[in-house]
């Protein structure tokens, strides 16, 4: 019982905590400038998060033809840019992820 009154008052925290930013946001009016700007936050984060995947796979810089995550990513890149879709673009990827590894 403890363990569920524990997730639940952690879950009922981390709630409160998002909506104490969320609810005072409403009634302040962002610059046009700040609302563009935010836009870019997004794909920014996701690139942090995915191009040390893509370009040091073994903790090492490795830009050679070997590097199958990289081969893989610019093949996501190509799909994401011709399709501008999603699910095609994850597909395409991690297809080409595990023929890689497999050819390898």
């Amino acid at each position: 019982m403890t363990l569920w009154l524990t997730l639940l008052g952690m879950g009922l925290i981390t709630y409160a905590m998002r909506l104490s930013l969320i609810l005072p946001a409403q009634r302040v009016a962002l610059s046009d400038a700040l609302q563009r700007a935010l836009r870019y936050v997004p794909p920014a984060v996701l690139a942090a998060i995915i191009a040390p995947e893509l370009l040091r796979p073994g903790g090492a810089l490795d830009l050679s033809l070997g590097n199958a995550r990289l081969l893989a990513g610019l093949l996501a890149i190509g799909a994401a840019w011709w399709s501008k879709n999603v699910l095609v673009t994850v597909a395409l990827g991690m297809l080409a992820l595990w023929l890689l590894q497999l050819a390898a």
